[in-house]
């Protein structure tokens, strides 16, 4: 099993001004670890409490040895603004600053307004501005003060934000073939990539094909085989002699990853997938795209180098299988009259079709009669002799996507090099698609208007990542921190996206 995300092991500081009480901060900060216990969060509780810049090296050093990679800097009474914010210039990894609230005016002991205030609420203005003036890169919270119970749910927030930057600060994007001439959509700048610190290795085709062929005969191959038809089981696995084909690719990748990925721990791909690669290599590679993407080694399709990217950003933020789907095509008013329109809030205009060929995880489809590896259809009409049975075009999982909540959203590299990125939720429908490939209705709230002023006013290409569940304020969090200025989202009725006509 791939393990290509990291584990966030997370420290806890807590910092002290020091004409405050030290206790004040150091009881606070346990009682914040203890709120996160009860909600199953594991968290290391530095012993070392930050009044001064030897404090700060000390509790740095604790935290390393701890082997904590993200660290929480608890403003538990005012703080001292210097070396609270060197905590995370020395750092190596994201850190959060957030702050306690006062806790009582009516207390079992009388007033904790005295003694007990700890005026934390204006500490964490130093603490900005002095992250500000040094240009340190933070989390903060939405509003970065609260109880305990409160701190523990900002952790809660922070654990797959910090997943994703350690997971980008050790990655590298592999890719595989030019993009395909009419796909100059997904450019990729790779200045852009560079700046948010991922590593990047570009090869042919041809590579890939010799190291596909020397593994030929591999005898890892059986074992993928059996856990390939343990997976799709037998409905869906409508051509059990062509496995060996898919398995030997799957190993190719791996492979080929574990060997390239030098000083970096993971790996994400962008291939190229046609018109060539079927015809040459015998298969299409869509269905072990979607098992690599189901164990957090995301594959794009048409070597999209930024929906590769944006793929593994959703990895690590959900935990989760994701994919890359088409911003495809238009639901027919007939299908929407008939089988959305009266059991759902939505628009015609805010539905649409999410396809691929066959890159969506099988976990992630409908489990019906329809969902198996079959062949790609376009291909097959365009590659094999027409009327022919199918063979080298074989290779895609298709089937409905299950229905269900979603973040469709993307990072990209635009064509002056800048990174712009954008951020929808909404949901899978269970209104069956009645079409081919891995594909689903999706449904996002005023998608036309987001379609129209974000997607194709702002240049976007037709990939979007898909992540399953409502993840927008993780992603905006990330996208943010990385110094993205452009991060759009679909605006609600009534507010204008600057490109609309107020008269339409």
């Amino acid at each position: 099993m791939v393990k290509n995300i990291p584990d966030v092991k997370l420290g806890i500081v807590a910092v002290s001004r020091d004409c405050f009480v030290l206790s004040l901060s150091e009881k606070r900060r346990s009682a914040v670890v203890a709120a996160c216990k009860a909600k199953g969060i594991d968290v290391f509780e530095a012993k070392t409490t930050v009044e001064n810049e030897a404090d700060m090296l000390k509790s740095v050093e604790e935290v390393k040895a701890a082997g904590c990679n993200a660290l929480f800097v608890f403003l538990g009474n005012f703080g001292p603004e210097t070396p609270e914010t060197l905590i995370a210039k020395n750092f190596c990894g994201p850190v959060m600053f957030a702050a306690a609230a006062e806790e009582s005016a009516y207390g079992a002991g009388g007033c904790d307004l005295i003694d007990g205030r700890g005026d934390a609420y204006c500490g964490m203005l130093n603490c900005s501005y002095n992250l500000g003036l040094r240009k340190i890169p933070a989390i903060i919270p939405e509003y970065p003060v609260g109880t305990a119970e409160d701190l523990a749910g900002m952790v809660a927030d922070f654990i797959p934000v910090a997943r994703a930057l350690i997971g980008l600060s050790q990655l590298k994007l592999i890719t595989f073939g030019p993009r395909p001439q009419d796909f100059f959509a997904c450019n990729a700048p790779i200045k852009g990539l560079y700046d948010i610190g991922v590593e990047i290795e570009e090869n042919s085709e041809l590579d890939l094909l010799v190291s596909y062929k020397a593994h030929a005969n591999d005898p890892r191959i059986a074992d993928v085989v059996k856990d390939m038809a343990a997976e799709l089981g037998a409905d869906a696995n409508q051509y059990p002699d062509f496995l060996p084909r898919m398995a030997q690719h799957e190993i190719t990748l791996l492979d080929w990853a574990e060997k390239h990925k030098g000083a970096r721990k993971y790996v994400a791909f962008a291939n190229k997938c046609w018109p060539a690669f079927p015809g040459e290599f015998g298969f299409e590679p869509c269905y072990v795209n979607s098992r690599l993407a189901s164990r957090g080694m995301p594959v794009s399709c048409e070597v999209d180098i930024y929906g590769a990217l944006s793929e593994y950003i959703g990895a690590c933020i959900t935990g989760d299988a994701v994919t890359l789907l088409d911003i495809n095509n238009s639901v027919p008013r007939d299908l929407y009259e008939k089988d959305i329109k009266g059991s759902t809030k939505y628009k015609l205009s805010d539905t649409f079709m999410g396809f691929h060929c066959g890159n969506t995880p099988f976990c992630k489809l409908r489990k019906e009669k329809n969902t198996a590896v079959k062949y790609q259809l376009i291909q097959h009409r365009l590659l094999e002799p027409k009327g022919s049975d199918p063979d080298f075009t074989r290779g895609t999982l298709e089937g409905d996507i299950a229905a269900g909540p979603i973040t469709f959203f993307r990072l990209h590299g635009n064509a002056d090099g800048q990174l712009q990125a954008y951020i929808a939720q909404g949901e899978v429908l269970p209104a069956a698609t009645h079409s081919f490939g891995g594909i689903g209705i999706f449904a996002i709230p005023e998608m036309g208007r987001f379609y129209r002023h974000v997607l194709i006013a702002k240049h976007y290409p037709h990939h979007g990542g898909v992540a399953f569940g409502h993840w927008g304020k993780a992603f905006y969090t990330v996208f943010k921190y990385l110094g993205v200025c452009d991060v759009a989202y679909n605006q609600p009725a009534g507010v204008l996206y600057k490109t609309e006509n107020p008269f339409a």
